[in-house]
Protein backbone atom coordinates (compact mmCIF):
# COMPACT_ATOMS: atom_id res chain seq x y z
CA UNK A 1 0.00 0.00 0.00
CA UNK A 2 1.37 3.36 -0.98
CA UNK A 3 -0.14 5.98 1.18
CA UNK A 4 0.03 9.64 -0.86
CA UNK A 5 -1.52 13.17 0.00
CA UNK A 6 -2.44 15.67 -3.09
CA UNK A 7 -1.86 19.29 -2.40
CA UNK A 8 -2.73 22.21 -4.32
CA UNK A 9 -4.91 19.42 -6.02
CA UNK A 10 -6.85 21.37 -8.76
CA UNK A 11 -9.24 18.86 -9.63
CA UNK A 12 -7.17 16.12 -9.24
CA UNK A 13 -5.16 14.87 -12.27
CA UNK A 14 -1.78 14.39 -10.19
CA UNK A 15 -3.73 12.31 -8.41
CA UNK A 16 -5.31 10.40 -11.76
CA UNK A 17 -2.40 9.95 -12.48
CA UNK A 18 -0.68 8.66 -9.58
CA UNK A 19 -3.26 6.34 -9.42
CA UNK A 20 -3.33 5.18 -12.89
CA UNK A 21 0.47 4.34 -12.73
CA UNK A 22 -0.43 2.02 -9.38
CA UNK A 23 -2.92 0.42 -11.38
CA UNK A 24 -0.95 -0.83 -14.10
CA UNK A 25 1.82 -1.82 -11.07
CA UNK A 26 -0.15 -3.74 -9.40
CA UNK A 27 0.28 -1.88 -6.15
CA UNK A 28 -3.20 -0.53 -3.68
CA UNK A 29 -2.90 3.33 -2.78
CA UNK A 30 -4.70 5.20 -0.78
CA UNK A 31 -4.75 9.36 -0.73
CA UNK A 32 -5.13 9.66 3.06
CA UNK A 33 -5.11 14.12 2.47
CA UNK A 34 -6.28 16.11 -0.78
CA UNK A 35 -6.10 20.08 -0.10
CA UNK A 36 -7.41 22.59 -2.23
CA UNK A 37 -8.69 26.26 -1.79
CA UNK A 38 -11.04 27.02 -5.33
CA UNK A 39 -14.44 26.11 -4.39
CA UNK A 40 -14.95 24.72 -7.90
CA UNK A 41 -12.50 22.76 -8.34
CA UNK A 42 -13.32 21.75 -4.41
CA UNK A 43 -17.17 20.61 -6.32
CA UNK A 44 -15.18 18.96 -9.26
CA UNK A 45 -12.46 16.86 -7.47
CA UNK A 46 -15.36 15.44 -5.02
CA UNK A 47 -17.43 14.54 -8.11
CA UNK A 48 -14.95 12.48 -9.36
CA UNK A 49 -12.94 11.61 -6.12
CA UNK A 50 -15.60 11.07 -4.00
CA UNK A 51 -13.76 13.08 -1.61
CA UNK A 52 -13.31 16.36 -0.19
CA UNK A 53 -10.36 18.46 0.16
CA UNK A 54 -9.61 19.95 3.27
CA UNK A 55 -8.61 23.54 2.55
CA UNK A 56 -5.67 26.20 2.88
CA UNK A 57 -2.78 23.82 3.48
CA UNK A 58 -1.32 26.88 5.77
CA UNK A 59 -4.06 25.35 8.26
CA UNK A 60 -3.79 22.06 8.02
CA UNK A 61 -1.31 20.67 11.09
CA UNK A 62 -2.46 16.73 11.44
CA UNK A 63 -2.14 14.40 8.69
CA UNK A 64 -2.37 10.90 8.71
CA UNK A 65 1.05 9.04 7.77
CA UNK A 66 1.71 9.35 4.43
CA UNK A 67 4.46 7.65 2.03
CA UNK A 68 4.29 9.99 -1.37
CA UNK A 69 3.88 13.51 -1.74
CA UNK A 70 1.94 15.31 -4.91
CA UNK A 71 1.97 18.98 -5.35
CA UNK A 72 1.34 21.14 -8.42
CA UNK A 73 2.63 24.04 -6.18
CA UNK A 74 1.99 27.71 -7.38
CA UNK A 75 5.36 29.70 -7.81
CA UNK A 76 5.28 32.67 -5.91
CA UNK A 77 7.97 35.54 -5.52
CA UNK A 78 10.94 34.13 -3.19
CA UNK A 79 12.73 36.52 -0.89
CA UNK A 80 16.59 36.39 -1.53
CA UNK A 81 18.25 36.84 2.46
CA UNK A 82 20.90 34.40 1.26
CA UNK A 83 22.02 35.82 -2.18
CA UNK A 84 25.39 35.47 -0.91
CA UNK A 85 25.52 31.58 -0.53
CA UNK A 86 23.58 31.59 -4.50
CA UNK A 87 19.96 30.47 -2.45
CA UNK A 88 17.41 32.66 -0.42
CA UNK A 89 14.50 30.97 1.48
CA UNK A 90 11.39 30.10 0.64
CA UNK A 91 9.25 31.68 4.24
CA UNK A 92 6.23 34.01 2.53
CA UNK A 93 5.48 31.42 0.12
CA UNK A 94 3.19 28.14 -0.30
CA UNK A 95 6.96 26.38 -1.00
CA UNK A 96 6.90 26.90 2.88
CA UNK A 97 4.42 24.23 3.22
CA UNK A 98 5.53 21.30 0.74
CA UNK A 99 9.51 21.83 3.04
CA UNK A 100 6.87 21.92 6.10
CA UNK A 101 5.38 18.92 5.68
CA UNK A 102 8.49 17.25 4.58
CA UNK A 103 10.16 18.28 7.90
CA UNK A 104 7.55 16.36 9.71
CA UNK A 105 6.24 13.55 7.92
CA UNK A 106 9.93 12.51 6.32
CA UNK A 107 8.27 10.83 3.30
CA UNK A 108 9.82 8.49 1.58
CA UNK A 109 9.38 10.31 -1.69
CA UNK A 110 7.44 13.14 -4.05
CA UNK A 111 6.54 14.37 -7.29
CA UNK A 112 6.01 18.03 -7.78
CA UNK A 113 4.80 19.54 -10.65
CA UNK A 114 5.22 23.14 -12.18
CA UNK A 115 5.44 25.56 -15.06
CA UNK A 116 8.99 25.24 -16.91
CA UNK A 117 9.71 29.10 -16.00
CA UNK A 118 9.96 28.27 -12.90
CA UNK A 119 13.71 27.10 -13.73
CA UNK A 120 14.53 30.82 -15.32
CA UNK A 121 12.95 32.44 -12.70
CA UNK A 122 14.81 35.92 -11.26
CA UNK A 123 17.98 34.22 -12.91
CA UNK A 124 16.93 30.42 -11.77
CA UNK A 125 17.67 31.58 -8.30
CA UNK A 126 14.18 30.54 -7.15
CA UNK A 127 15.05 27.29 -8.47
CA UNK A 128 18.16 26.69 -6.58
CA UNK A 129 16.77 27.86 -3.69
CA UNK A 130 14.00 25.18 -3.88
CA UNK A 131 16.68 22.40 -4.93
CA UNK A 132 19.02 23.55 -2.02
CA UNK A 133 15.88 23.31 0.41
CA UNK A 134 14.77 19.91 -0.98
CA UNK A 135 18.04 18.48 -0.54
CA UNK A 136 18.95 19.81 2.85
CA UNK A 137 15.70 18.13 4.33
CA UNK A 138 17.38 14.79 3.09
CA UNK A 139 16.04 14.27 -0.49
CA UNK A 140 17.98 13.19 -3.43
CA UNK A 141 16.40 15.05 -6.54
CA UNK A 142 15.74 14.37 -10.39
CA UNK A 143 14.21 16.93 -12.23
CA UNK A 144 12.57 16.45 -15.87
CA UNK A 145 11.38 18.84 -18.51
CA UNK A 146 8.54 17.21 -20.61
CA UNK A 147 6.57 18.32 -22.92
CA UNK A 148 3.28 16.69 -23.59
CA UNK A 149 2.59 16.10 -26.92
CA UNK A 150 4.84 13.19 -26.73
CA UNK A 151 2.75 11.42 -24.56
CA UNK A 152 -0.21 10.64 -26.11
CA UNK A 153 -1.84 13.85 -26.10
CA UNK A 154 -2.38 16.65 -28.77
CA UNK A 155 -0.76 19.96 -26.39
CA UNK A 156 2.13 21.64 -26.54
CA UNK A 157 2.68 21.75 -22.90
CA UNK A 158 6.27 21.87 -21.17
CA UNK A 159 6.15 21.57 -17.67
CA UNK A 160 9.04 20.68 -15.09
CA UNK A 161 8.51 17.97 -12.69
CA UNK A 162 10.06 17.23 -9.44
CA UNK A 163 11.36 13.90 -7.94
CA UNK A 164 12.46 13.26 -4.36
CA UNK A 165 13.63 10.28 -2.85
CA UNK A 166 14.64 10.61 0.83
CA UNK A 167 18.11 9.10 1.38
CA UNK A 168 19.35 8.94 -2.17
CA UNK A 169 19.05 10.51 -5.66
CA UNK A 170 16.45 8.72 -7.42
CA UNK A 171 17.08 6.68 -10.90
CA UNK A 172 14.82 8.17 -13.42
CA UNK A 173 15.11 6.32 -17.40
CA UNK A 174 12.84 8.78 -19.40
CA UNK A 175 15.29 12.00 -20.26
CA UNK A 176 13.87 15.21 -20.36
CA UNK A 177 12.52 16.33 -23.60
CA UNK A 178 10.81 19.65 -24.32
CA UNK A 179 9.53 18.26 -27.53
CA UNK A 180 8.50 21.01 -30.63
CA UNK A 181 8.26 24.38 -30.23
CA UNK A 182 4.95 24.80 -31.86
CA UNK A 183 2.56 23.56 -34.35
CA UNK A 184 4.53 23.64 -37.37
CA UNK A 185 7.78 22.56 -36.18
CA UNK A 186 5.65 19.47 -34.90
CA UNK A 187 4.19 18.71 -38.04
CA UNK A 188 7.52 19.63 -39.80
CA UNK A 189 8.96 16.80 -37.31
CA UNK A 190 6.19 14.63 -37.94
CA UNK A 191 6.90 14.73 -41.87
CA UNK A 192 10.87 13.87 -41.33
CA UNK A 193 9.89 11.10 -39.50
CA UNK A 194 7.14 9.85 -42.18
CA UNK A 195 9.81 9.61 -45.01
CA UNK A 196 11.94 6.93 -42.97
CA UNK A 197 8.87 5.01 -41.03
CA UNK A 198 5.58 3.89 -41.05
CA UNK A 199 3.17 6.89 -39.98
CA UNK A 200 4.69 8.29 -37.01
CA UNK A 201 1.51 6.97 -34.64
CA UNK A 202 1.03 10.24 -32.72
CA UNK A 203 -2.12 11.70 -31.71
CA UNK A 204 -3.52 15.47 -33.51
CA UNK A 205 -6.10 18.15 -32.47
CA UNK A 206 -8.71 15.89 -35.20
CA UNK A 207 -8.18 12.61 -33.38
CA UNK A 208 -9.60 14.11 -29.63
CA UNK A 209 -13.01 16.42 -31.62
CA UNK A 210 -16.81 15.55 -30.06
CA UNK A 211 -18.44 14.88 -33.19
CA UNK A 212 -21.65 16.59 -32.65
CA UNK A 213 -21.54 19.73 -30.17
CA UNK A 214 -23.80 22.20 -28.94
CA UNK A 215 -24.82 25.60 -30.75
CA UNK A 216 -23.61 27.27 -27.82
CA UNK A 217 -20.07 26.47 -29.17
CA UNK A 218 -20.22 27.45 -32.45
CA UNK A 219 -19.62 31.78 -33.55
CA UNK A 220 -21.60 34.30 -33.66
CA UNK A 221 -23.44 35.11 -37.16
CA UNK A 222 -21.45 38.67 -36.90
CA UNK A 223 -18.33 37.31 -36.08
CA UNK A 224 -18.53 34.33 -38.32
CA UNK A 225 -19.42 37.03 -40.85
CA UNK A 226 -15.92 38.28 -40.39
CA UNK A 227 -13.82 35.64 -40.50
CA UNK A 228 -15.68 34.79 -43.94
CA UNK A 229 -14.65 37.53 -45.40
CA UNK A 230 -11.41 37.63 -44.59
CA UNK A 231 -10.48 34.44 -45.84
CA UNK A 232 -12.53 34.26 -48.56
CA UNK A 233 -15.16 32.00 -47.79
CA UNK A 234 -12.40 29.48 -47.06
CA UNK A 235 -12.64 28.73 -43.48
CA UNK A 236 -9.97 25.68 -43.57
CA UNK A 237 -7.76 28.58 -43.87
CA UNK A 238 -8.22 29.21 -40.50
CA UNK A 239 -6.09 26.18 -39.48
CA UNK A 240 -2.95 27.25 -37.24
CA UNK A 241 -4.20 31.22 -37.48
CA UNK A 242 -4.16 33.41 -34.50
CA UNK A 243 -5.77 36.86 -33.78
CA UNK A 244 -3.30 39.13 -33.02
CA UNK A 245 -2.55 42.59 -34.02
CA UNK A 246 1.00 42.65 -32.60
CA UNK A 247 2.61 39.67 -35.45
CA UNK A 248 2.87 38.96 -38.60
CA UNK A 249 2.84 35.45 -39.97
CA UNK A 250 -0.09 33.40 -39.75
CA UNK A 251 -2.08 36.05 -38.28
CA UNK A 252 -5.47 38.05 -38.65
CA UNK A 253 -5.91 41.39 -37.57
CA UNK A 254 -8.08 43.88 -37.17
CA UNK A 255 -7.60 45.49 -40.82
CA UNK A 256 -8.21 41.91 -41.90
CA UNK A 257 -11.49 41.51 -40.08
CA UNK A 258 -12.71 44.97 -40.46
CA UNK A 259 -13.12 46.03 -37.45
CA UNK A 260 -12.87 49.70 -37.96
CA UNK A 261 -13.64 49.36 -41.43
CA UNK A 262 -13.45 47.02 -44.15
CA UNK A 263 -10.30 47.43 -46.15
CA UNK A 264 -9.23 46.62 -49.50
CA UNK A 265 -6.92 43.80 -50.94
CA UNK A 266 -4.76 46.67 -51.92
CA UNK A 267 -4.83 48.03 -48.16
CA UNK A 268 -4.57 44.30 -46.69
CA UNK A 269 -1.39 43.73 -48.42
CA UNK A 270 0.75 47.14 -47.28
CA UNK A 271 -0.52 46.72 -43.83
CA UNK A 272 0.28 42.57 -44.27
CA UNK A 273 3.94 43.73 -46.02
CA UNK A 274 4.77 46.48 -43.55
CA UNK A 275 4.14 43.96 -40.50
CA UNK A 276 6.23 41.37 -41.98
CA UNK A 277 9.39 43.81 -42.76
CA UNK A 278 8.98 46.78 -40.08
CA UNK A 279 10.91 44.08 -37.97
CA UNK A 280 13.77 43.76 -40.28
CA UNK A 281 17.71 44.65 -39.02
CA UNK A 282 17.80 46.84 -42.42
CA UNK A 283 15.99 49.49 -40.89
CA UNK A 284 17.98 49.52 -37.76
CA UNK A 285 18.14 47.81 -34.37
CA UNK A 286 17.53 50.64 -32.12
CA UNK A 287 13.59 48.70 -31.44
CA UNK A 288 11.38 45.85 -32.50
CA UNK A 289 8.59 47.13 -34.97
CA UNK A 290 10.27 50.30 -36.28
CA UNK A 291 8.25 53.06 -37.97
CA UNK A 292 9.49 53.46 -41.32
CA UNK A 293 9.14 56.54 -44.16
CA UNK A 294 7.21 55.77 -47.52
CA UNK A 295 10.68 55.43 -49.13
CA UNK A 296 11.87 52.63 -47.00
CA UNK A 297 8.54 50.98 -47.22
CA UNK A 298 8.88 50.97 -50.97
CA UNK A 299 11.44 48.97 -50.86
CA UNK A 300 8.88 46.10 -50.34
CA UNK A 301 5.55 47.43 -51.35
CA UNK A 302 5.41 49.79 -54.10
CA UNK A 303 1.87 50.46 -55.15
CA UNK A 304 0.61 53.59 -57.79
CA UNK A 305 -2.00 54.28 -55.11
CA UNK A 306 0.60 54.67 -52.10
CA UNK A 307 -1.08 57.98 -51.35
CA UNK A 308 -4.37 56.64 -51.13
CA UNK A 309 -3.91 53.50 -49.69
CA UNK A 310 -1.77 54.89 -46.66
CA UNK A 311 -4.53 57.87 -46.41
CA UNK A 312 -7.51 55.70 -46.25
CA UNK A 313 -5.53 53.59 -43.39
CA UNK A 314 -4.79 56.64 -40.90
CA UNK A 315 -8.36 57.56 -41.64
CA UNK A 316 -9.51 54.01 -40.28
CA UNK A 317 -6.91 54.12 -37.86
CA UNK A 318 -5.13 51.23 -38.96
CA UNK A 319 -2.24 53.01 -39.09
CA UNK A 320 -0.50 56.18 -37.59
CA UNK A 321 2.02 58.44 -39.26
CA UNK A 322 4.67 60.58 -36.95
CA UNK A 323 7.28 62.50 -37.97
CA UNK A 324 6.65 61.41 -41.43
CA UNK A 325 7.03 57.58 -40.37
CA UNK A 326 4.47 55.10 -40.54
CA UNK A 327 3.90 52.33 -37.66
CA UNK A 328 0.67 49.82 -37.36
CA UNK A 329 -2.02 51.12 -34.77
CA UNK A 330 -2.02 47.36 -32.83
CA UNK A 331 -4.99 47.16 -30.50
CA UNK A 332 -5.94 44.56 -28.38
CA UNK A 333 -8.17 42.15 -29.75
CA UNK A 334 -10.63 40.22 -27.97
CA UNK A 335 -13.03 38.23 -29.42
CA UNK A 336 -14.88 34.85 -29.27
CA UNK A 337 -11.81 33.16 -30.53
CA UNK A 338 -7.79 34.14 -30.55
CA UNK A 339 -6.48 30.98 -31.79
CA UNK A 340 -7.61 28.33 -34.34
CA UNK A 341 -6.05 25.02 -33.75
CA UNK A 342 -4.76 23.17 -36.62
CA UNK A 343 -6.43 19.79 -36.46
CA UNK A 344 -3.53 18.21 -38.58
CA UNK A 345 -0.80 19.22 -35.55
CA UNK A 346 -1.09 19.73 -31.58
CA UNK A 347 -2.78 22.37 -29.65
CA UNK A 348 -0.83 25.89 -28.15
CA UNK A 349 -0.83 25.36 -24.35
CA UNK A 350 -3.99 25.22 -22.41
CA UNK A 351 -4.58 28.45 -19.66
CA UNK A 352 -6.82 29.11 -17.31
CA UNK A 353 -7.31 32.64 -18.48
CA UNK A 354 -8.01 31.73 -22.49
CA UNK A 355 -8.88 27.67 -22.98
CA UNK A 356 -12.39 29.13 -23.58
CA UNK A 357 -11.07 31.36 -26.80
CA UNK A 358 -9.55 28.37 -28.27
CA UNK A 359 -11.39 27.56 -31.88
CA UNK A 360 -11.61 24.34 -34.58
CA UNK A 361 -13.04 24.36 -37.89
CA UNK A 362 -14.65 21.36 -38.11
CA UNK A 363 -17.16 19.78 -41.11
CA UNK A 364 -16.43 23.53 -42.68
CA UNK A 365 -17.11 25.81 -39.92
CA UNK A 366 -15.66 27.91 -37.53
CA UNK A 367 -16.07 26.70 -33.64
CA UNK A 368 -14.90 27.02 -30.10
CA UNK A 369 -13.27 23.91 -28.63
CA UNK A 370 -15.69 22.30 -25.77
CA UNK A 371 -14.69 21.63 -22.25
CA UNK A 372 -14.71 17.68 -22.62
CA UNK A 373 -12.07 18.68 -25.64
CA UNK A 374 -9.74 20.40 -23.20
CA UNK A 375 -10.17 17.05 -20.73
CA UNK A 376 -9.18 15.09 -24.06
CA UNK A 377 -6.04 17.40 -24.63
CA UNK A 378 -5.10 17.04 -20.93
CA UNK A 379 -5.34 13.39 -20.88
CA UNK A 380 -8.50 13.09 -18.29
CA UNK A 381 -10.29 9.37 -19.16
CA UNK A 382 -13.81 10.14 -20.88
CA UNK A 383 -15.19 8.77 -17.67
CA UNK A 384 -14.15 11.69 -16.43
CA UNK A 385 -16.96 13.90 -14.96
CA UNK A 386 -16.49 17.56 -16.09
CA UNK A 387 -17.91 20.50 -14.07
CA UNK A 388 -21.21 22.03 -15.23
CA UNK A 389 -20.52 25.24 -14.94
CA UNK A 390 -18.56 25.67 -18.81
CA UNK A 391 -16.14 29.10 -17.38
CA UNK A 392 -15.65 26.82 -14.71
CA UNK A 393 -14.72 24.12 -16.39
CA UNK A 394 -12.37 25.37 -18.65
CA UNK A 395 -10.32 27.24 -16.03
CA UNK A 396 -9.83 23.96 -14.68
CA UNK A 397 -8.34 22.58 -17.40
CA UNK A 398 -6.30 25.32 -18.08
CA UNK A 399 -4.76 24.45 -14.61
CA UNK A 400 -4.52 21.48 -14.82
CA UNK A 401 -2.02 18.61 -15.32
CA UNK A 402 -1.50 16.48 -18.19
CA UNK A 403 -2.63 12.98 -16.91
CA UNK A 404 -0.75 10.50 -19.19
CA UNK A 405 2.73 12.90 -18.17
CA UNK A 406 2.13 12.10 -14.30
CA UNK A 407 1.42 8.82 -14.68
CA UNK A 408 4.44 7.69 -17.32
CA UNK A 409 7.13 9.51 -14.70
CA UNK A 410 5.42 7.69 -11.77
CA UNK A 411 5.27 4.22 -13.32
CA UNK A 412 9.18 4.91 -14.44
CA UNK A 413 9.79 5.84 -10.69
CA UNK A 414 8.54 3.34 -8.85
CA UNK A 415 9.94 0.71 -11.18
CA UNK A 416 13.30 2.05 -11.71
CA UNK A 417 13.92 2.78 -7.24
CA UNK A 418 12.48 -0.62 -6.41
CA UNK A 419 9.32 0.92 -4.75
CA UNK A 420 7.20 -1.89 -3.46
CA UNK A 421 5.30 -2.66 -0.73
CA UNK A 422 7.61 -4.89 0.67
CA UNK A 423 10.40 -2.64 0.88
CA UNK A 424 10.69 1.17 0.23
CA UNK A 425 7.27 1.92 1.47
CA UNK A 426 5.78 1.18 4.92
CA UNK A 427 3.05 -1.03 4.87
CA UNK A 428 1.75 -0.16 8.41
CA UNK A 429 -1.91 1.29 9.39
CA UNK A 430 -1.54 5.00 9.35
CA UNK A 431 -1.09 7.00 12.95
CA UNK A 432 -2.75 10.52 13.59
CA UNK A 433 0.05 12.77 14.98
Amino acid sequence: MIRFIDLFAGIGGMRLGFQQACDVLGIESQCVLSSEIDKRAIETYKLNFDDQPMGDIRKIDIISEFDFMLAGFPCQPFSYAGKQQGFGDTRGTLFFEIERLLTSYQPQAFLLENVRGLTTHDQGRTFNTIINSLEKLGYGIHYLLLNSSNFGVPQNRVRIYILGLLGKKPKITINSDRGATDSHTFKEQLYQLSLFADPYLVVKVKDILEQKVSENYYLSKNFEQQLFDAVDGQFEKLHGVRLIDFRGGNSLHSWDLGIKGKCTKDERDFMAALMSHRRHKEFGNHQDGKSLTIEQIKTFFDNENMENIIYSLIEKKYLKEINGRYNPVSGNMSFEVFKFLDPESISITLTSSDANKLGIVQNGKPRRITPRECARLQGFPECYIVHQDDNAAYKQFGNAVTVPVIQAIVEDFIKNNSITKANLFSSVIPMVR
